[in-house]
């Protein structure tokens, strides 16, 4: 193949070595950063077929394909932590509208048609980057840099707080078991800090480790995560003793009947509509984490299809799980109140819950294994957030990318995104020291923060881009757009619901406001202002890192075996 006249400077600058792929990006049809001018890639090894997605999407293959549909789903479920989740978010949902499992089914079922939009993206633009990739795909050109660069600040800061809020929560069960044990002791900030700090440095040791390594321990710890879900599950029917341990309640049955278990208890200043939605929050929170497969894509084998498939799974069976235990709990909880004043200043509502219906032993067992499968959570959270960091310092978005961006050869994974997440993540933990209600922003920013997202690309998918969306292999065909509108209407509801205060009025104070606004929104701000003075001049979104692959070609130059990958040898190179 003759060399254009466009490359002449690369190949007198450049060492020539001999060509054993061609990727003609075109062919491929789909929507990438090369696409649609007459890119040729000449690559110097074989390339199977998910090596090729990735370079006609624009970026080499960096990592190994070692995460199967089970592994990426793993880490999808593990991120979930439905069990952790549950019990972080006791204030959250049981603490503002009572025991009812109703506001959970009506959430999920939203939360669902957020994910599936998510996943018919993640299968168009299998890459690391996520949904910002996507949103320079669909943006109009005019804001697509600025679309671009806001969905990658939201989605890096959802990423960013996972972690630390997950280890955080670890860390308070912790030390509530502790307080269970030892009713003298109730501990300080400082100790709450000091021990979510050692759990974050072990987890981003082992977010460190090789590709394949992570694959295994992941799928231990979902392993792990479920099983310990199901036996606290048939713990808190089988084990409930709540007659005997409260024998002052008269009346008080071994179940709640349906009409206590089903009802209502606005424990808020707002109407009870409103409180329902506020109680989302504890829904949205503890189902997050089914975008994690998005992420993984350039690690998974067959990525758009198994990563779409996994986040799927993720939402559905989790939402499905996730409804069977707040049934337990709704049946099974004795006094809302009484565990809202927390009289063994055990700090977690969840071990309060557990301490109203089982004996001592029980309770210390639960919680240990929800503890446990918190550690696997935050794990997972954090390597997820790693990849994310990574794929966006390629593309230059942030100061000192070029550091971040780095994969360590010895393990193949970007180990200096994974400890500067971790840095990070210590920062926002400074919340706690300001008190409950400024430490619980970090569980709103991550809600408000994934939404924002998640349903950018749906929102341009079903308006501007209506007619230039390619989907991938996984589609939701007729119900895209049906979808589409139910996800967008939900989260553009959602986001300032999260951000009200649970009290108004006179009650209304510095110490109870909603923090949220200011934790997601004041860096939202500074980023948006640094766009419009300086990012605007160099941010382009997405950024190739083929250049020495990349040939231009008029389009009847291009030949193809089958229209998708050609191999040939050297010495048909002219």
């Amino acid at each position: 193949m003759k060399p254009s006249a466009s490359n002449t400077d690369k190949i007198h600058s450049n060492p020539i070595s001999p060509v054993i792929s061609q990727v003609h990006v075109d062919d491929l049809g789909i929507s990438s950063i090369l696409s649609n001018k007459h890119v040729t890639l000449n690559i110097d090894h074989e390339v199977d077929k998910d090596e090729a997605l990735i370079l006609a999407m624009g970026y080499k293959q960096e990592f190994k394909r070692e995460f199967s549909l089970w592994s990426v789903f793993a880490v999808s479920f593990s991120v979930l932590g439905l069990l952790p989740s549950i019990a972080a978010c006791f204030d959250y949902q049981q603490l503002v509208i009572g025991m009812s499992p109703i506001p959970w089914i009506i959430a999920v079922i939203f939360v669902t048609s957020v994910a599936l939009s998510l996943a018919e993206v993640a299968s168009a633009f299998p890459v690391a980057s996520g949904t910002p990739y996507a949103v320079s795909r669909l943006a109009p050109p005019k804001y697509q840099s600025f679309l671009t660069w806001i969905t990658c600040w939201s989605n890096w800061m959802c990423q960013i707080t996972a972690s630390p809020s997950v280890n955080y929560s670890g860390a308070c069960m912790m030390l509530a078991l502790r307080s269970y044990n030892d009713p003298s002791y109730t501990p300080t900030n400082g100790e709450i800090y000091a021990l979510t700090l050692g759990i974050q440095i072990v987890h981003g040791i082992i977010s460190s480790l090789p590709t394949g390594w992570l694959a295994k321990f992941n799928s231990a710890g979902t392993t792990c995560n479920i099983l310990f879900l199901f036996i606290v599950f048939v713990m808190i029917l089988a084990g409930n003793n709540r007659q005997e341990l409260n024998p002052d309640i008269e009346g008080l049955t071994k179940f709640n009947v349906n009409a206590i278990s089903w009802s209502l208890y606005n424990q808020t200043e707002w109407p009870t509509g409103i409180a329902m939605l506020m109680s989302f929050l504890g829904v949205i929170w503890a189902m997050s984490g089914y975008d994690s497969p998005f992420h993984l894509s350039e690690e998974c084998s067959n990525a758009a299809v198994a990563a779409p498939k996994a986040i799927v799974l993720t939402s559905t069976v989790g939402g499905l799980i996730g409804f069977l235990f707040m049934i337990a709990i709704a049946y099974t909880v004795v006094d809302i109140d009484l565990i809202a004043q927390d009289p063994q200043g055990l700090g977690q509502p969840f071990v309060t819950y557990l301490a109203q219906i089982m004996n001592g032993k029980l309770v210390i067992a639960a919680t240990a294994l929800t503890i446990i499968s918190s550690f696997f959570m935050g794990c997972s959270c954090m390597l997820a957030a790693s990849r994310v960091t990574f794929a966006y310092s390629r593309d230059g978005m942030f100061p000192g990318s070029r550091w971040w961006k780095q994969v360590l050869p010895l393990t193949q994974t970007p180990v200096n995104a994974v400890w500067i997440n971790l840095f990070l993540g210590q920062l926002f933990l400074l919340l706690m020291f300001a008190g409950d209600v400024a430490i619980g922003a970090i569980f709103s920013v991550g809600g408000i923060a994934g939404f924002v997202s998640f349903t950018m690309p749906t929102l341009l998918k079903i308006t501007y881009a209506r007619d230039k969306f390619v989907p991938g292999p996984w589609s939701l065909g007729k119900w895209s757009s049906p979808i589409g509108f139910v996800s967008v209407a939900f989260v553009a509801v959602m986001i300032p619901i999260l951000c009200f205060p649970y009290v108004r009025g006179a009650d209304l104070n510095p110490e109870e406001m909603n923090w949220t606004a200011l934790v997601f929104f004041g860096p939202l701000l500074l980023a948006t202002i640094w766009f419009v003075v300086d990012a605007h001049k160099w941010y382009v979104g997405p950024k190739s890192n083929l250049d020495e692959y990349i040939e231009y070609s008029d389009q009847d130059e291009l030949e193809g075996i089958d229209g998708k990958v050609e191999h040939v040898t050297s010495n048909e190179k002219s």
